[in-house]
């Protein structure tokens, strides 16, 4: 395996432990009767802190869904180089910093580390295309 795909691996790890504190915050907050019902109707109002968890959620998604096929391109591509390794690692890190400064509301650092996290995407592209 690829430094770069098991990197993908640990990014999906790290967002299925975003979306399981989001869960349990969600299920200590609402409770078990919304949290498993059909959500029919109108969403309950919820905290501050489960509103940016699910947000962070949310985007840590949208993160992977741009952040896997550019590990793809340079893993299927033979591409491998320290700089996308070292890419494919910091998109990692950042979604690690990522959840608690959207959970804490970390201005600007917040939108700093999503940049960082985006910016490592680009580069295994732009990498993969050179």
């Amino acid at each position: 395996m690829t430094p770069e795909l098991a990197a993908l691996a640990a990014a999906v790890l790290v967002q299925i432990a975003t979306l399981g504190l989001m869960a349990v915050v969600a299920n200590l907050e609402l409770g078990p009767k919304i949290t498993t019902g059909p959500r029919d109707g109108t969403p309950p109002p919820v905290s501050q802190l489960l509103g940016r968890l699910i947000r962070a959620t949310t985007n840590g998604f949208e993160g992977l869904a741009m952040f896997a096929p550019a590990v793809l391109v340079v893993a299927l591509s033979g591409q491998s180089t320290p700089v996308t390794q070292a890419a494919a690692w910091t998109f990692v890190v950042a979604r690690i910093l990522y959840v608690p400064a959207y959970a804490w509301g970390l201005r600007p650092w917040r939108s700093a580390i999503w940049g960082l996290g985006l910016l490592a995407t680009l580069v295994l592209l732009v990498s993969a295309l050179i």
